[in-house]
């Protein structure tokens, strides 16, 4: 499968000596499914099922944000860790749904759970835990943080357009955490890829609402505040993105498709992911899947998969992982793990 776009990418590094050392998530009360989506909107739920895999998803309640989500991600982590936020000395959360434009949903998130340290927010879309995380273990590699809470959530129910029906079944809301802190010589990130391709941002974007159109009735009128996606488009990149960064990884980690112990990609659409595993010959029994519960979460997508497998005990200590997430941006971020 060729992409008509090209796909540049920056050479694989690694990031050795860290660990996650738990993990956390959180989805909101409300069930919204497939037959719902039909009987409120008209949407055809067997289309629905066929074309993305997603039988139903969670939608913000009316008085949670984004902030909230991750807040409960972040208690979810520290009550299955027995650690605390005093334990932790960094921040670095991924969304692209903040509360609000200033202050950083970081910073909100930090003042709640009386975390000690910096805040970072970082906004990669549905890369953003794959961003956040990268960004966190290189702060404790270099000793710079000693143990750093990582958070993906975003509430995309809030700018999706309930009129656009190719788009508005495809995303939920949902947050998901991680802790890490120094690990062993031979655990951590083996190779990673993280990257970007700016000339793609127009594939998926949520235009108006910015410096550049500011909140205006016009705006809003044109369905401006909304996200847009060209779905076919993104639809190749991201099969393309996932197979070549992928390979890229496993070939700087010196390592095989078959090495690898539990393959965990960004949950977008279950045609994305099976046809670039069938493409690396990928056995699906190793790739987790939660998608049909929660749809795109965006950057809660990989954290709230990833606490699912652990719980399943899918992943165990000294087995390998492969993480990936993309989107908008267009970026990216793929990682080969040593647990």
């Amino acid at each position: 499968m060729t992409s008509e776009r090209p796909l540049p990418r920056p050479k694989c590094r690694s990031l050795m000596g860290v660990r996650v050392i738990g993990s956390g998530k959180y989805v909101p009360d409300a069930v919204v499914s497939n037959d719902h989506l039909h009987a409120r909107l008209g949407f055809d739920s067997d289309w629905i099922v066929k074309r993305t895999g997603i039988l139903e998803r969670r939608h913000a309640l009316p008085h949670q944000a984004t902030s909230d989500l991750c807040v409960e991600a972040a208690n979810d982590c520290f009550a299955k860790t027995g650690l605390t936020a005093k334990d932790c000395d960094l921040l670095v959360l991924g969304t692209f749904t903040p509360d609000m434009s200033f202050p950083s949903t970081a910073c909100l998130v930090q003042h709640r759970l009386g975390l000690v340290g910096p805040a970072i927010e970082v906004e990669a879309a549905c890369a953003g835990f794959m961003y956040a995380l990268i960004t966190a273990a290189a702060y404790v590699v270099s000793g710079a943080s000693d143990r750093a809470l990582v958070i993906g959530g975003d509430t995309n129910s809030r700018v999706l357009n309930p009129d656009d029906i190719k788009t508005y079944p495809l995303f939920g809301d949902g947050a998901g955490a991680v802790i890490i802190e120094r690990g062993r010589p031979d655990q951590g990130i083996l190779a990673y890829s993280m990257g970007a391709d700016g000339s793609g941002g127009p594939l998926l974007q949520r235009e108006a609402g910015g410096s550049r159109l500011p909140p205006a009735p016009e705006h809003l009128a044109q369905g401006k505040h909304f996200m847009f996606m060209d779905g076919r488009a993104v639809f190749r990149w991201a099969v393309d993105i996932l197979c070549d960064t992928i390979q890229d990884t496993l070939g700087a980690a010196k390592l095989t498709p078959g090495d690898i112990d539990l393959y965990v990609a960004h949950q977008a659409n279950i045609r994305i992911i099976n046809a670039a595993i069938d493409v690396l010959h990928i056995p699906r029994s190793k790739v987790f899947n939660n998608l049909e519960k929660y749809g795109n979460t965006s950057a809660g997508s990989i954290p709230i998969a990833l606490d699912e497998a652990l719980a399943e005990g899918r992943l165990r200590e000294s087995q390998l992982a492969v993480l990936s997430g993309f989107g908008a941006g267009l970026a990216w971020g793929t990682a080969v793990m040593r647990w």
